[in-house]
């Protein structure tokens, strides 16, 4: 599908215009936008609008690294917005010219129609200009990225407070889950803020003179992005050690008490293998009392055993 927006001379706006209209019109600017195109749709990249086949295949081969590239008359960006319910990476392409942005994706971008919306109910058509679409359009994704961060930090707090009792392995299975999602995020936040701190210090992008401290103001947010990432993935370290370190003394404790049970039965299953193996001339095998005896016999040494390893400590 394919939508397009322009402004003319006069500072009207005119829908749904033809690309050739578009190419061939007296306007000032205008905006298209390329949603899930078909193959015939895809060509119009090539013509009229005549972009280079490099650009035109990195929109068709979908989930690029985030970049910047420079032409000619254009620039071209890939960029990557994040669902929000599933954490997976939606790639944004961008042609930007002095006159014109073109936007690509296959996938819904609520950013996108927030802005064609916004832009198309505008009372202040003349404020508007491409740079300015782009720059609102990576703000939005830009502000769509705190809400996944924040909600990985609630789920941190989960794990680490447990107040719902759950199983360490349990724990454990969210806790890595966790680490995967902020690593999608870190694999998507970094490329985009290297994005913007080049086109923070383009010179060849001159069409973003006057609007680089709104540039900026995006990349002000990455950077805390990044570093809120950095903090959580350190935090699931700590968290990840101290159930580790936990269950290891757990399982030293578990080691501990059955060495201790073992040991205190060694001497009374030697006693009771001597006394078992039934020679005829053992002593102590026709005396009335032997049984209750040996009884009595492992019944202390159990007991001074256990009596010994208390005072070491053994027990506590």
């Amino acid at each position: 599908m394919i939508r397009t927006m322009a402004v003319n001379q006069t500072y009207q706006l005119m829908r749904d215009l033809s690309i050739e209209e578009l190419m061939n019109g007296d306007l000032i600017w205008y905006w298209v936008d390329f949603y899930n195109p078909t193959t015939e749709e895809i060509e119009f990249l090539r013509t009229p609008l005549n972009f280079h086949p490099l650009a035109i295949e990195d929109c068709i081969n979908h989930l690029q690294r985030p970049k910047l590239d420079y032409y000619e008359d254009y620039t071209f960006f890939v960029t990557q917005a994040l669902n929000q319910q599933t954490f997976t990476r939606e790639e944004i392409d961008f042609f930007l010219g002095k006159n014109y942005i073109i936007t690509f994706h296959y996938k819904p971008s609520a950013e996108i129609d927030e802005v064609w919306k916004r832009f198309d109910q505008s009372t202040s058509i003349n404020r508007w200009d491409p740079s300015h679409v782009l720059y609102i359009i990576l703000d939005k994704m830009v502000d769509n990225y705190f809400p996944l961060v924040y909600q990985i930090e609630d789920m941190l707090n989960e794990i680490d407070e447990n107040s719902k009792g759950r199983t360490m392995e349990a724990l454990l299975e969210d806790l890595f889950d966790t680490r995967h999602h902020l690593l999608s995020l870190r694999h998507t936040i970094t490329p985009m803020r290297d994005l913007v701190y080049r086109i923070l210090n383009s010179e060849r992008m001159t069409y973003i003179n006057g609007k680089k401290e709104y540039f900026s103001d995006i990349h002000d947010h990455l950077l805390k992005l990044t570093e809120m990432i950095e903090a959580n993935r350190e935090l699931t370290t700590d968290i990840r050690d101290s159930y580790i370190s936990l269950n290891s003394h757990q399982t030293n404790h578990v080691m501990k008490v059955l060495t201790v049970i073992t040991t205190i039965f060694m001497p009374l299953s030697f006693i009771a293998g001597l006394y078992g193996m039934n020679f005829h001339y053992m002593p102590g095998l026709s005396w009335k009392y032997g049984f209750f005896a040996t009884l009595i016999l492992m019944v202390l040494v159990a007991i001074g055993m256990a009596l010994w390893f208390k005072k070491k400590g053994w027990f506590k």
